[in-house]
Parts: structure tokens; sequence; C-alpha cells
């Protein structure tokens, strides 16, 4: 079942309003394409510390790691129509209440075969989405894998299954999805509303429109080819979740977010 809907771009704080500012930005962008796939939740049990690749890699078992001919990275696909309107939301807390990291290569990899993965305790899931249905998720060890092929494009999918609104700041090879930047966990993200389903289908280029995410080999990946990114952090998508208000309405309080080492490119949360 295909869906075509409006990708609406929305502000982080009032004062990225009033002072149109272009980087602190959250997007809400609605499917595109759905599965009718059955979906089958796994919780996230190892958590990395940080979203930088590097240390993601570190974590990996040397059995699940790629060879070099097997490696793929993400590049810039078609150019795929997305409007885009701001609206005013805050985070609850600094910190992020869940996130998680997922491997990808053209490798056969070991592991309990998962549809989707589990997050903030089962309120949001994860997976990926192809022109032809959902790709297997592997799980080995509190670590998840995902094969791919050269040329296969692909979508990341967030299904809200909670009265909450979330924000997902989403990262493809150690870059922020919204602006290609260097991956902070305190970037800026995407709004996903109660009970809606957010798919993300590439790097956003302008408001109107998004580069689709591609599988490519590494040197042709976005992140080999844009100083903002290496070619070494190829193979790694990831996800931070935080938990966000209406401003204009009396502020929530923190419901038991998890707190996280910090991070070398922490910056403020939108006020």
């Amino acid at each position: 079942m295909n869906l075509y809907t409006k990708q609406i771009l929305v502000a982080a704080a009032v004062t990225a309003l009033l002072s149109g500012c272009s980087t602190d930005i959250d997007v809400q962008e609605q499917p595109t394409q759905t599965s009718s796939d059955p979906v089958q939740s796994e919780t996230a049990q190892d958590t990395a510390d940080s979203m930088q690749t590097d240390s993601a890699k570190n974590s990996i078992e040397p059995t699940q790691d790629a060879m070099e001919s097997e490696r793929l990275g993400t590049q810039w696909g078609d150019d795929v129509g997305s409007e885009a309107t701001m609206v005013d939301i805050q985070r609850i807390d600094d910190e992020p209440i869940d996130e998680m990291q997922v491997t990808y290569a053209d490798k056969s990899y070991d592991g309990r075969t998962i549809n989707s993965i589990s997050l903030v305790a089962g309120k949001v899931d994860f997976s990926v989405a192809a022109d032809r249905g959902q790709l297997s998720i592997y799980r080995d060890r509190g670590n998840y894998f995902i094969q791919g092929q050269a040329g296969q494009a692909y979508r990341l999918v967030y299904q809200n299954n909670s009265a909450n609104t979330y924000e997902i700041v989403a990262t493809v090879d150690g870059l922020n999805v919204l602006n290609g930047d260097a991956a902070s966990r305190y970037d800026s993200g995407y709004v996903l509303q109660p009970n809606d389903e957010l798919v993300i289908e590439g790097f956003r280029k302008s408001q109107s429109t998004v580069a689709s995410f591609i599988f490519s080999k590494p040197e042709n990946a976005y992140a080999a080819n844009t100083p903002s990114g290496s070619i070494d952090n190829t193979g790694i998508i990831g996800t931070v979740v935080y938990e966000i208000y209406n401003p204009n309405q009396p502020k929530p309080q923190p419901r038991g977010a998890q707190a996280f080492p910090a991070d070398g490119n922490h910056a403020p949360a939108p006020q």
C-alpha cells in the first residue's frame, strides 16, 4: 500500500522561528510507503555511548565484521518532493530517552531475524523498508545488522505506538540526515506524532526536497564526499529519541529520562 502525504518541517523552538535559524530545525515526515508484513519487535539491549560510528564499530563482535568487499555506504539518490511548514516544539528534557544503532553491509549476518527494533520500552518501533517490503534485521548479542545491496533504495520507518510526541534524531554514516553535519545526539530531528508513522526517505536538501537513501560502495557514499563526513564512518544508521511538547502548554515532568555520557558536540537543547 502506497501512501503519499505532505512532509512537514517544524522548528525546534520559538527562538529559531524568530531568528530565522536554518540549522536548529525539527522535521516531521509522513509515510510514503508502508508494508503489510507483520511486525515483530525486539528491544535494543546495548545502546552505544555515542552516535559516532567509530565507537559503534568497536562494539560489534569480530565475527560479524564485514570484509572490505562487503562494506556499504549510502549515496544521494533521486530527488523526492517534500513540502514543509514551520511549527513550534520543545524537548521535555535535555537528555535523550533512548538511542540505538544498526550496522549494514552486503553480508549474510548471523543472529535472530526480526522485523523491527523496539525503542522507548515499546512505545516506538524502528524498521527499514525497501521498494519490495521490509528489510530483515539481525540481532546478535545486543547488536543489530541489516544486509543491503549496492543500488538498493531504503527508508527509515518509525511507528509511534503511544499518545506521546517524540523527536527522532536520525543519522546515516555519521551524518545528520537533516543538514549533513557530523552527527551528535544533541542535534535536531524529526517530529513523530502520537500514534503515527514517520518515514525518512533521504538526506534533506531543502524545505521541499530530500535525496533518497541508496546503498552504495563506501567510496560513492555521501559521507565520503562531503567535508563533514568520512568514508570510515559508512555502514551505520543511528537513532536518538527525545520526548517533546508544545511550549504554549504546561511543560510535562520528565518521566525517568535516561542519562547518557557527555557528547563532544554537545549543544544546548532548544529553549
